[in-house]
């Protein structure tokens, strides 16, 4: 069975960039490779059921959330490819508060082998969002950052202790993307 490596960063963090180094480094090295985005494969559950706007998600009630990690997390569980990658969020920013991305009963489910928490500098990550024309983000500053990437640090460790799955901070500084990844694929042991 294939390993299943989940890779979370916060917006602007440059982890799209990230993951899309680590697949052409496996493909180098003759691994099949598949990249899931686990909140797509959320919305896609969720249009079944009227939802169609992806940011309507984090607005639904708890249960359909919990019921929608479930039916992702089980997707992902029977792929087969030598390396799956997981991109997704620790954390989902809720009307409730800071929501977990990955529950103990998605970790369950998924099994991961590796967990991989991608950053940068805060001031990196704040002129990324603010520069991206490709996006409407937020206005943010960078105090709010740090304490994002603060719960993503606490939401991710606790993951790798209930699941008993390695963790590997990975700073994807500007202009350093293939460093990150070959950092990357050693903690995955690839």
């Amino acid at each position: 069975m294939g390993r299943k490596v989940v890779i979370v960063g916060i917006s602007g963090v440059g982890k799209t960039t990230l993951v899309s180094a680590i697949v052409e480094l496996l493909k180098h090295r003759n691994k099949t490779v598949s990249v899931v985005s686990f909140g797509t494969m959320m919305f896609e559950a969720a249009k079944k059921v009227g939802v169609n706007d992806r940011d309507k998600l984090r607005r639904l009630p708890m249960e359909q959330q919990q019921s929608l990690q479930m039916q992702a997390g089980t997707q992902i569980s029977l792929m087969t490819e030598d390396v799956v990658i997981v991109d997704t969020h620790a954390f989902i920013s809720t009307p409730a508060g800071f929501y977990p991305g990955l529950p103990e009963y998605v970790l369950k489910t998924i099994r991961p082998s590796n967990f991989v928490s991608v950053t940068a500098m805060p001031e990196e990550i704040y002129n990324r969002r603010m520069n991206d024309p490709t996006r409407r983000r937020d206005i943010i500053s960078i105090s709010a950052i740090k304490r994002e990437m603060d719960v993503q640090n606490a939401m991710l460790s606790t993951c790798s202790v209930l699941s008993g799955s390695p963790l590997k901070s990975v700073m994807n500084g500007e202009g350093k993307v293939q460093e990150a990844a070959q950092s990357v694929i050693d903690a995955i042991g690839l």
